[in-house]
């Protein structure tokens, strides 16, 4: 049965904290987890008109596996900038290992893999964006991750309470949580995101993330303390307000 928390267990065992800050210009992906839907907003209602994109996206509900393979490529490569040039076939092999390898534990700089010609991340994914999107993972990891069913089960202002504290630790720490932001029972947002940094208040906390949907930038997730609930401002296709959230790519579930 699940427990209040049904959330990852914080274990420095399974969880190390990489060795640098994580860098949003230079460690992100170039491009965007595609939509399928095109999302207009009333300004007055903030009630949604839905229309397919036209033309329909090639690279659609990858959210999960873009923000998990932008972590293991922290955690796992090494960029070489003036390391020569390796061909297509090496590329995709050394991708592959990368997100092969565990979300949760630092490589040590020997056992890295090494990426030739690239000063990082964001830099590769624009010249090797086909290999990327082809290689570290399908659309069906989004719906087979098995922290899923989480989502199913109702959440308290105390779980939330106790998930804001723990997800605040994890960031001052740098161990990149990955969040799985909800409304379940409603559909209105079902999506995931890393965060990356966090500023605390008396009445807040206020997180930086990555969304994989919007590259150009970091977006904000708030916690207010008050209420216990989590807040996710308006985006090209949210409408903006309540939101849930757990920690998934973690470790052990309750």
């Amino acid at each position: 049965m699940a427990s209040e928390s049904a959330a990852c267990i914080d274990d420095p065992a399974h969880l190390s904290p990489a060795a640098r800050r994580f860098d949003f210009d230079s460690d992100t992906f170039s491009y965007p987890n595609e939509l399928v839907w095109e999302y207009r907003f009333d300004p007055q209602t903030g009630k949604p008109t839905i229309q397919k994109h036209n033309p329909p996206p090639t690279y659609a509900h990858h959210c999960f596996v873009v923000v998990r393979s932008a972590k293991q490529f922290f955690l796992h490569a090494e960029f070489e900038p003036n390391g020569g040039t390796i061909g297509c076939a090496d590329f995709a092999t050394r991708i592959r290992e990368v997100v092969s390898r565990s979300p949760k534990r630092t490589s040590p700089p020997a056992q890295r893999v090494g990426f030739p010609g690239f000063a990082n991340l964001r830099q590769f994914s624009v010249a090797r964006a086909e290999e990327l999107r082809a290689h570290c993972g399908g659309a069906w990891q989004s719906y087979a991750q098995r922290g899923n069913w989480r989502m199913i089960f109702p959440f308290t202002r105390q779980h939330q309470e106790q998930i804001a504290a723990r997800l605040c630790r994890a960031v001052e720490e740098k161990r990149l949580p990955i969040v799985h932001v909800v409304t379940f029972p409603r559909l209105t947002i079902n999506h995931v995101m890393m965060l990356i940094g966090v500023a605390a208040s008396e009445s807040a906390f206020e997180f930086q993330a990555y969304d994989p949907n919007i590259p150009e930038k970091p977006v904000t997730l708030w916690f207010h303390r008050k209420a216990r609930a989590f807040e996710f401002p308006r985006t090209h296709y949210f409408v903006g307000g309540s939101v849930n959230l757990y920690e998934i790519y973690c470790g052990l579930l309750l």
